[in-house]
């Protein structure tokens, strides 16, 4: 299953993936997830959103055992953030069956659509429209940087946007949703565990810093005459870091557009988006307050204006205690300590989800916690014991 999926999307030049949502190498991996399907005699769906679905036994059964993640990717991401979750998944029933399991609940294996949100700049469209989180009609304002619309994106893909929308029914029916995952970050690699169960996603969010000066003629205006919007967000760059850093909190500007974009010119305008996490809310909204206090300082220095926009923001999520406790006896935790429990600063699926159904997430080892990078990796010793401990899981979940 790797070796068929590993090269749909993948970029030469970079050796990272472009998997985007509605795209050529979307619907080549649309198409990889319905011939595994098949292939295993699994009932192949398309929900009204876009998301894909293969079960074993009745869906409309109710208390069904769901796992997954997505297929698509960050710019020019790594070949494990999602994908191994959906192959894990798919080798969890196989190694399962071999077994000679006995299924007393349905089981479904899923891949969210667009969950990453590298075209129309949101994360997780599949979940949240799922789960009502996103409306139709936020959905259908989303837009890409080329100005195509998410309902465009999805006509030309051959799907029918005026369809999504909540679907509270199809949620009502799944007992509960496990996603394996590549862990992001190297808690695992420094305890030496290969797999671990989480126990929260940090609050998080996205936030827009628009700086507007003069534009002017780099070669013939005098430093001291320069509204260099450049300089302000220079700046705040600086400062995110520290105020992240005396929080115990992270903050990255990872994307930035300049107008006029020339290099002989001064820019008039320049937008910078904040990416801001931390281990609970308070800690979080002292980071962001911080760095726009910075900001409003350094633009009123240089007279710049300075506009700030919250485009998303993901509260904490507590996965069910209940459902966290059962993997941790599944897997032996509470006698021997070998799967850790720990949190993370990463959104996923299933985080979106929890507010509708109990949810809960295993992660593989990264040797590096290098993620969203075409360095990204994981051993396969690892992925192995990933793919175990969440046949365990299902076993203990949806098995006699």
């Amino acid at each position: 299953m790797w070796r068929d999926l590993r090269p749909i999307g993948r970029n030469r030049d970079s050796g990272g993936y472009r998997r985007y949502a509605w795209t050529a190498a979307d619907a080549d991996c649309r198409a990889w997830f319905r011939a595994q399907a098949e292939s295993r005699g699994l009932t192949y769906e398309l929900d009204r959103n876009g998301n894909q679905w293969a079960w074993l036994g009745d869906p409309d059964a109710g208390d069904a055992v769901v796992t997954g993640s997505h297929l698509d990717s960050v710019p020019d991401g790594g070949a494990f953030d999602g994908p191994l979750g959906v192959v894990s998944s798919f080798a969890a029933l196989d190694e399962l069956r071999h077994r000679g399991a006995e299924f007393t609940k349905p089981l479904a294996i899923t891949n969210f659509g667009d969950e990453e949100g590298a075209r129309f700049g949101l994360a997780c469209v599949g979940s949240r429209l799922t789960s009502g989180v996103l409306t139709p009609e936020q959905a259908h304002a989303l837009t890409d940087a080329d100005g195509v619309s998410l309902p465009q994106a999805m006509e030309r893909a051959g799907y029918d946007p005026e369809t999504i929308g909540p679907d509270h029914d199809r949620l009502a029916r799944i007992g509960a949703f496990i996603e394996l995952h590549v862990e992001q970050g190297r808690a695992l690699d420094l305890s030496g565990d290969a797999v671990g169960i989480a126990s929260s996603i940090w609050p998080h969010g996205r936030w827009r810093f628009d700086f507007r000066g003069e534009a002017n003629h780099a070669g013939t205006t005098r430093l001291v005459d320069r509204r260099d919007p450049m300089l302000s967000y220079a700046e705040t760059v600086l400062a995110a870091r520290r105020e992240a850093r005396l929080a115990g909190a992270v903050a990255t500007f990872g994307k930035i557009a300049v107008e006029p974009n020339g290099v002989n010119a001064i820019p008039s305008l320049v937008r910078g988006w904040l990416d801001s996490r931390a281990a609970d809310q308070q800690a979080l909204d002292d980071t962001v307050t911080a760095i726009e206090k910075a900001a409003r300082a350094y633009a009123d220095e240089h007279g710049i204006e300075v506009s700030l926009t919250r485009e998303s923001f993901t509260p904490v999520v507590e996965f069910d205690h209940a459902l966290r406790d059962e993997l941790a006896r599944i897997l032996g935790t509470d006698q021997e300590l070998k799967v850790p429990v720990l949190g993370t600063g990463a959104g996923h699926d299933a985080g979106i989800l929890a507010s509708s159904i109990p949810t809960a997430m295993l992660f593989v080892r990264n040797p590096t916690g290098v993620s969203h990078s075409p360095a990204e990796s994981a051993a396969e010793d690892d992925c192995l014991a990933g793919v175990h401990a969440l046949a365990d899981v299902l076993e203990g979940l949806a098995c006699t």
